[in-house]
């Protein structure tokens, strides 16, 4: 039997700058697994853990930056053939100051920080692109506006 299982968190992490909005792209690393392709912060949920801690710890993990702010942004689902399972993934938006430095985990060989476009441009994932449109679309002016109080988690 088919199982819908919430696994996994993908965060969009983006530094707003009056408007102008510049979104990490990270590079997997050549030994790692989907080598050379360009993501967002991804992670498991652990055991017990809710969505909202894994993607605060996957974002230290991964990048080393802490946020200012984390936005529920939407749900999205893929195919995992091996197990027969219809894996969720709770996608959130992490906005982090300006000047924050990144530091990258050994699942990482490169980072950028692009526009909107650029970003959706660079990612391997075609649902990355509309996750990452949904944000933008929500959260474009640094908050969520009159739904603040129902997107914002943190």
């Amino acid at each position: 039997m088919t199982q819908i299982v919430p696994g996994v968190v993908e965060v969009y992490v983006i530094r707003h700058n009056a408007g102008d909005w510049r979104v990490l792209v990270l590079q997997r690393a050549s030994d790692a697994i989907r080598p050379g392709s360009w993501e967002t912060v991804y992670g498991k949920i652990d055991a017990g853990e809710r969505p909202e801690h894994a993607a605060v710890r996957e974002l230290r993990e991964e990048t080393g930056l802490e946020l200012n702010a984390l936005y529920n942004v939407t749900v999205s689902s893929f195919f995992l053939h091996p197990s027969q399972t219809i894996q969720m993934a709770i996608v959130f938006a992490a906005f982090v100051e300006s000047g924050s430095e990144v530091t990258l985990s050994d699942e990482h060989q490169r980072f950028e920080w692009l526009s909107v476009d650029e970003a959706c441009n660079r990612f391997t994932w075609p649902r990355a692109v509309q996750a990452l449109r949904d944000a933008h679309r929500l959260l474009a002016q640094g908050d969520a506006g009159p739904v603040e109080d129902v997107l914002r988690v943190i």
